[in-house]
């Protein structure tokens, strides 16, 4: 996608230098920094600090993780893969990408294993461009017919919380995949976008990936979204996922249940965008068996941003004994998931429905 014009990637190998690359998500909107991975450490620094997040970023991240673990010493396979896997407990792709990488790499040493390593991290990260693009297409069908139904042509408000964009994958996104093909498609669109406290990550990577591609975007408090459903300012919603049961339940950043609950209110329909890679086919029951990773309370009663002279700058904003509980997602069931958006089809968000996608 283009950054001031110029196409990026989220995380990248430079083959000239044989480095990793990837954009620092904590310094937007407001600055654009690429980081060098130089070894473990900082790709698992990158992953648990959150300069990269989204669950299929996460995953090709901690496979790039993986070639850098091993090219520093190819004895460290088993070590490096805990390490990563420790980062970051929701995002099922973290340890399906691990899963790839054991598979490509099983009884390898030496030069091999760690060129192999990279050749799958880089795999992973084509797909995850191919994949995501499929995504869209397969969403931006569901949102056309929703936009012809509208008896005056106006644009498609969509409504999405957190941020399913290109920032969260390689490329395209998930979500925002859908609302860019779209657009593609000469579809007049307008995204509610919900700031997502208390990263804020619809506020500083959502509006500003949208502007970036020139798509209309309003940015809204978190609780405003049952409000515009009720007076007719929201045409559907879409949202992204760190792990999808295979009966549907739908785990994104917190606060995307409350958004389901009033679209079902309101017949609003409700879709998640999902790599089939972010189905975990192992759970049934999201509520009872998801973990849910609980950050830390500072982010809660902290805020980052910049002061009236343009420095970067972290306040408080609670007493300096407040307690915060600070989970960072729930679970949507999926009674209330009107269809799982992926690169193979729309699906039902039903056992017997997704079942096809398990082979």
């Amino acid at each position: 996608m283009k950054v001031n014009g110029k196409d990026y990637r989220s995380v990248w190998f430079n083959s000239e230098y044989q480095s990793v690359h990837c954009i620092d998500q904590t310094r937007l909107p407001h600055e654009f920094t690429v980081l060098t991975l130089s070894d473990l450490s900082c790709a698992c620094e990158a992953i648990s600090t959150m300069q990269v997040r989204g669950a299929p970023l996460i995953g090709v991240t901690a496979a790039f993780g993986m070639y850098l673990a091993l090219r520093e010493n190819p004895g460290s396979y088993d070590l490096a893969r805990a390490k990563l896997l420790a980062t970051r407990p929701t995002a099922v792709n973290l340890q399906w990408a691990l899963q790839q990488v054991d598979k490509h790499c099983e009884g390898l040493h030496g030069d091999e294993l760690i060129q192999q390593a990279l050749n799958t991290a880089q795999q992973l990260a084509d797909d995850d461009v191919q994949i995501c693009s499929e995504i869209g297409e397969s969403g931006a069908a569901v949102f056309e017919k929703i936009w012809r139904a509208k008896s005056d042509n106006s644009p498609l408000n969509v409504l999405t919380h957190c941020n399913a964009g290109w920032l969260a994958t390689v490329d395209w996104g998930t979500a925002l995949s859908v609302i860019y093909k779209t657009a593609a498609r000469g579809i007049p669109l307008h995204v509610w976008v919900d700031e997502t406290r208390p990263r804020n990550q619809g506020a500083a990577l959502t509006c500003w990936e949208l502007t970036q591609h020139g798509i209309p975007n309003t940015l809204i408090v978190d609780n405003a979204g049952g409000h515009l459903m009720q007076h007719g300012q929201v045409d559907v919603c879409i949202v992204g996922s760190d792990r999808t049961t295979a009966c549907g339940d739908v785990c994104n950043k917190v606060g995307t249940y409350l958004k389901a609950l009033a679209a079902f209110d309101n017949q609003v329909p409700f879709y998640a965008a999902v790599p089939i890679s972010t189905i975990d086919f192992s759970m049934n029951d999201g509520v009872k068996e998801i973990p849910i990773e609980l950050r830390s309370p500072l982010e809660v009663t902290h805020m980052t941003g910049l002061d009236g002279q343009g420095a970067r700058t972290t306040i408080q904003l609670s007493h300096a004994d407040v307690l915060a509980h600070n989970i960072g997602f729930d679970v949507t069931p999926a009674r209330l998931v009107t269809g799982i958006i992926t690169e193979q089809g729309v699906f039902q968000a039903t056992k017997e429905s997704l079942q096809a996608l398990s082979a």
